[in-house]
């Protein structure tokens, strides 16, 4: 099991994060003294899972010349397109997915490396979390489906409005006035894929996160593993300011 693949997409533009992402991807921003992709490998490695696929595309560049001057003594290939670099205890293969290509198409992209993989895990590169990698791939093998999402609850204020909720176009099924709705499960990314999700992703301009799992949640092959504990996403300036507050302490993720 520990054999199987980590896939890492860290090809977006991040532009939430302001002038931080100017000059480098989303995923090397620095959270606690080294870039956010560093601390999510290290989830992953924490669980005996080692062998990385990262997914770069904008400012890809950056991502690689930083792990080839950190394992300089160790890289096998170095394409234009290909960064390989490996060790008796870690392997990092970086991968020119383009520029403009969206989530889904960044897996698709990647199909000839995880083709003999039965499962392979799938994170995005901004998102931190103590989740039992372990048990997640328990779960989903337990649960026989095409793919596991981690569904983490977040807490959320009372709605200051009334809710509509339509019956169809024009008809009211219900309303309710200020719900009290106080936490919802929302998509955590750390996913469990098998090879059988690459038929569902058309092309480069795919989000995972819209038709394919959508239609995979139809056909009711979508696990969901609940995940109460720490989690936290990396997206807006606030965000890593909130982060940068464990520096010098117990890192909640690892």
């Amino acid at each position: 099991m520990l054999n199987n693949k980590v896939v890492i997409l860290a090809g977006g533009y991040g532009t939430r994060l302001g002038t931080l992402t100017k000059l480098k991807p989303k995923p090397m921003v620095d959270v606690c003294g080294k870039p956010i992709i560093e601390h999510i490998m290290q989830i992953y490695l924490k669980h005996g899972f080692s062998n990385f696929i990262i997914c770069s595309g904008y400012k890809g560049d950056v991502i690689k010349t930083y792990f080839k001057k950190k394992y300089k003594k160790n890289i096998l290939i170095n394409k234009k397109r290909l960064t390989l670099i490996k060790n008796k205890n870690m392997s990092i293969r970086i991968v020119d997915t383009g520029k403009k290509t969206l989530t889904g198409g960044r897996v698709k992209r990647i199909k000839k490396y995880i083709k003999n993989d039965k499962f392979f895990h799938m994170t995005y590169g901004d998102g931190l979390s103590n989740v039992n990698i372990n048990k997640l791939s328990k779960f989903h093998l337990k649960n026989k489906k095409i793919a596991t999402v981690t569904a983490v609850k977040i807490q959320i204020p009372q709605e200051r409005f009334g809710v509509v909720y339509f019956k169809n176009k024009n008809v009211v099924k219900q309303f309710v006035e200020k719900p009290d709705i106080k936490e919802i499960f929302i998509n955590g990314g750390f996913f469990v894929l098998s090879n059988k999700i690459f038929k569902y992703i058309k092309n480069d301009n795919t989000r995972w996160e819209a038709s394919p799992m959508e239609k995979i949640a139809k056909k009711k092959h979508l696990a969901a593993y609940k995940h109460t504990g720490f989690w936290k996403c990396m997206d807006t300036i606030r965000d890593r300011k909130f982060l940068q507050n464990f520096k010098n302490k117990k890192l909640p993720w690892v």
